[in-house]
C-alpha cells in the first residue's frame, strides 16, 4: 500500500503538512478537512480513524525497535489522528505507547485509550495505576474493561475514578461474536460512554443488535480488528480496486475497507494497527472525502461476499 508524492499531499492536507512537502491538493481534500464526529455523552469531537496498537506495538526498547513505531506515531498526529489504544492485554504496548509520546512530545496531544482485565478490585486497581504510570498520564482519556472481564467489579472502580477525574470517559469492549449476548445486556443495563467491537466489511454481526443499541444509548464506538487480521487484505488479493470506489474517494483496499466501516451510522472510530509509516497515511485517508451511501453499502458487501 505504498502511496504516491499526491496521495500523501492529500492525506496531510488536514495536518498543515502539505505546505512542507508543496505540490497540489486533490479537489476533494482541499475542499474539506479531516472527518470528526462526537462522542455522544459530551459532544466532544474527535478524527474518526485511531491507532491501535495489539501485537504492532509490543516490541523491545531498543532503537531498532522503536525506530519504526516513532514513525508511525508521528506520521499519526501529523495527519490528524489522535486516539490511541492500548492494554496491558497486549503486553509491551502500553510501554511502548508511552515511550514513544513522549520521544515524539505528543502526550498531551492524543487521547490515550486503555482498558483493565482482573477479576478482583484491587487487581483492577493495581492494573489501572500501573497502565497511568506507563502512560505518562494523571489522567487516562478511556478506560475500558477489556472482553467484560470482571466487569461488574471493575466499572464500579471506573465509576469512582471518573468521578475522581482520573478517567474522562468509560467503557466495555469485545472482539468476538460469542460474547454479543453479554455484552448487550450490559450495555441495556449500564451508563457507558464507549464500547469497543469487532466490526469489518468481513466481520458484519455487530450491525444486527451491538451497532444499533449503541446508538440507542448514546454511546460512542470504536471498532476493533477493521482488516479482519489481514484476512479482508487475503480475500481481495489479486483483485484491483473498482472503478466505482472512487465515488467515494477510496484509493487502496485499505481505504476501501475503511470507508465502509465509517458509513454505518453508530460508528465513531475504527482503530487500524501497523508498524508502518506508510500504511498510517493510506489508513488516515479513509478520514477525508466522500463515504458511501445505503446503496453504496450494498454494492460493497455483495462484491466482498461474491470474492
Amino acid at each position: 500500500m505504498d502511496l504516491t508524492r499526491r496521495q500523501i499531499l492529500k492525506l496531510t492536507a488536514g495536518a498543515g503538512a502539505a505546505l512542507a512537502l508543496g505540490g497540489r491538493l486533490p479537489a476533494f481534500a482541499q475542499s474539506s478537512e479531516i472527518m470528526m464526529r462526537p462522542i455522544p455523552s459530551t459532544g466532544e469531537l474527535i478524527p474518526v480513524v485511531g491507532l491501535g496498537t495489539a501485537r504492532t506495538f509490543n516490541v523491545g526498547t531498543s532503537e531498532e525497535e522503536l525506530a519504526p513505531l516513532r514513525e508511525v506515531m508521528q506520521a499519526f498526529v501529523e495527519m490528524g489522528g489522535t486516539l490511541l489504544d492500548t492494554a496491558p492485554g497486549y503486553r509491551n504496548s502500553e510501554m511502548v505507547s508511552g515511550i514513544l509520546a513522549k520521544d515524539v512530545g505528543i502526550n498531551d496531544r492524543l487521547f490515550m485509550a486503555t482498558k483493565v482485565a482482573a477479576e478482583d478490585r484491587e487487581g483492577g486497581i493495581e492494573q489501572m495505576e500501573n497502565s497511568m504510570s506507563l502512560l505518562n498520564r494523571s489522567v487516562i482519556d478511556l478506560m475500558q474493561v477489556h472482553n467484560l472481564r470482571g466487569w461488574q467489579t471493575q466499572l464500579a472502580t471506573l465509576r469512582e475514578w471518573k468521578a475522581a477525574g482520573r478517567f474522562r470517559y468509560i467503557g466495555i469492549t469485545t472482539s468476538s461474536a460469542r460474547q454479543y449476548d453479554d455484552f448487550a445486556a450490559v450495555m441495556e443495563q449500564e451508563d457507558l460512554d464507549f464500547i469497543q467491537v469487532n466490526y469489518s466489511l468481513g466481520q458484519r454481526q455487530a450491525e444486527e443488535r451491538i451497532l444499533p443499541l449503541a446508538a440507542d444509548r448514546g454511546m460512542a464506538v470504536l471498532c476493533n480488528l477493521p482488516y479482519g487480521r489481514g484476512r479482508l487484505f487475503q480475500a481481495v488479493e489479486g483483485h484491483e480496486l473498482p472503478e466505482w470506489a472512487a465515488e467515494f474517494d477510496a484509493q487502496s483496499w485499505g481505504q476501501f475497507f475503511l470507508k465502509f466501516i465509517l458509513s454505518h451510522p453508530a460508528v465513531t472510530c475504527p482503530i487500524p494497527a501497523t508498524t508502518k509509516a506508510h500504511h498510517v497515511a493510506d489508513n488516515m485517508g479513509a478520514a477525508y472525502g466522500r463515504l458511501p451511501d445505503e446503496a453504496m453499502r450494498r454494492r460493497m458487501t455483495e462484491f466482498f461476499d461474491a470474492l
